[in-house]
């Protein structure tokens, strides 16, 4: 083990680490509902009271994570990302950090999001409240969401990253490309998709959640 380090065979899991990112230890006083089956949450990292995490996850150092909201299987939260109220993190959901990669600024979910399965929303991305993301969405700064209902194309510019508006629906689907090889090809580039806001009939849909916690 490096100088400084430090390790830990404690309950038969065993980890060698520096020894300024050990994990951090609950108790039932902090009303964090961790469920056993091999999640890690660094010390640095805050997780307010009604915080659910269902195994395995992990929660990087500097992560902000408020109120009643759910960490599910498989889901990473990356150092520093700020996560609000009622948030919930679908199995395999990627969140960015600012350490790794480098990043200037953090990755920012918003009150009573959904973040689907198997999305990513990376390099300072802001999901504004309400936001529902389909299981498969990817947002980064290079990622231009395509906006139906107003027409729009959303980007981030060299001042500001990309940010999806309040209560969107955002979906993945593709864009063809129309020069050169990719044409003759009949190839498509990713794309992420707004295609309604939230209403009350899409909120139904998120009951269940409220069920399982």
């Amino acid at each position: 083990m490096p100088a400084g380090g430090l390790s830990s065979s404690a309950d038969g899991l065993s980890y060698v680490d520096k020894h300024t990112y050990p994990a951090r230890h609950f108790t039932a006083a902090d009303g964090i509902r961790l469920v056993p089956g091999g999640s890690s949450v660094r010390a640095g990292a805050f997780l307010a009271r009604g915080v659910v995490c269902m195994p395995p996850m992990y929660i990087n150092a500097g992560a902000y994570i408020d109120e009643g909201t759910m960490v599910d299987s498989h889901a990473l939260v990356g150092s520093c990302a700020q996560i609000g109220k009622r948030v919930h993190l679908s199995a395999a959901a990627q969140i960015g950090g600012v350490l790794e990669p480098v990043n200037a600024s953090p990755v920012v979910i918003e009150d009573d999001v959904l973040v689907g399965g198997n999305c990513g929303v990376y390099e300072g991305a802001i999901v504004r409240k309400g936001a529902v993301l389909a299981a498969g969405t990817i947002l980064t700064r290079g990622t231009p969401v395509f906006n139906l209902v107003n027409g729009e194309v959303l980007r981030a510019t060299d001042e500001l990253p990309l940010i999806i508006p309040e209560n969107a629906v955002v979906v993945p689907g593709s864009r063809a490309v129309t020069k050169g090889k990719g044409q003759a090809w009949g190839l498509s580039l990713y794309a992420a998709v707004i295609v309604k806001y939230r209403d009350d009939k899409t909120s139904l849909s998120t009951t269940l959640e409220d069920l399982l916690r």
